[in-house]
């Protein structure tokens, strides 16, 4: 990262808990581990799994793909209560429209509310899926402070629970990175590459006295009558601000553009 504070290390992305609610497939917890840690997160909450030993499952632990730290780190726990004990504000996502319940959102709004949220010290937010099967309860639900949407097909709105943790923590990282003026492009590490640094002026005459001669064998420079073919030339090279790579590319051009005039010459 070419800023001092990495996404991993900020103490923003380490106060987002991703709660799921009775999970049922082992599969799904470990790509869900792997969604949260491709985006930086590291916080996952398992609330009463169908199996106790979830986290050592064979399809959790395949699934996890790298992750396997953040599998191993979950947490579990009895209730949604005591998951969402030290959260401050907790976003329960459903597809389904709520008439009675806390206010809703859609998922990049709750990002950008976690974004506000998380500014002061102290907070911690979470967000909140259900069972693969039926979602989240009534019950559920009350105990967080907002309903929160994907935006979907509204004909077919099913996502499977993991790849709905894989947008809502997408969508997470995008907001806190923007927020704390982390890049969001991946950058280039180590040292630079030589061949990009610009060509001195001496590689760029060379080219030059090498490209004419090219272009006289294979026919399209007369030098009896040259025109301004070659300054014309000269000052598109020269416009370009050709790097050390290009020029020796161009060289490599004139070689075989020598070699191939002066076969066919030989043959004919």
């Amino acid at each position: 990262m070419s800023q001092n504070t990495s996404i991993e290390t900020s103490s923003s992305f380490q106060h987002v808990r991703f709660i799921m609610v009775n999970p049922s497939h082992p599969g799904n917890v470990g790509a869900a581990a792997r969604a949260i840690k491709t985006m930086g997160f590291h916080d996952l909450c398992l609330v009463a799994p169908r199996f106790a030993d979830v986290l050592q499952q064979p399809d959790a632990i395949s699934l996890a793909s790298g992750a396997t730290d953040v599998l191993a780190s979950a947490r579990i726990v009895d209730t949604l209560q005591q998951a969402l004990a030290p959260v401050t504000m907790a976003f329960a996502l459903t597809a389904r429209a709520r008439i009675i319940g806390p206010p809703a959102c859609d998922i990049r709004e709750a990002a950008h509310l976690s974004s506000e949220h998380l500014q002061q010290a102290d907070r911690k937010i979470a967000i909140v899926l259900g069972t693969e099967r039926s979602g989240l309860t009534n019950e559920d639900i009350a105990l967080c402070q907002r309903v929160c949407h994907i935006p979907a097909n509204p004909e077919y709105s099913s996502l499977n629970v993991a790849q709905a943790l894989q947008l809502c923590a997408w969508e997470m990282r995008y907001a806190l990175a923007s927020s704390a003026g982390m890049a969001l492009l991946p950058t280039t590490e180590g040292k630079p590459d030589a061949g990009n640094e610009p060509a001195p002026n001496e590689k760029i005459q060379a080219l030059m006295v090498h490209w004419e001669q090219a272009i006289t064998e294979v026919g399209f420079l007369d030098p009896a009558h040259p025109k301004k073919l070659v300054p014309r030339m000269r000052h598109m090279f020269g416009r370009n601000a050709l790097s050390i790579d290009e020029v020796d590319m161009m060289r490599g051009l004139c070689t075989a553009m020598i070699k191939t005039a002066r076969k066919n010459r030989a043959n004919n």
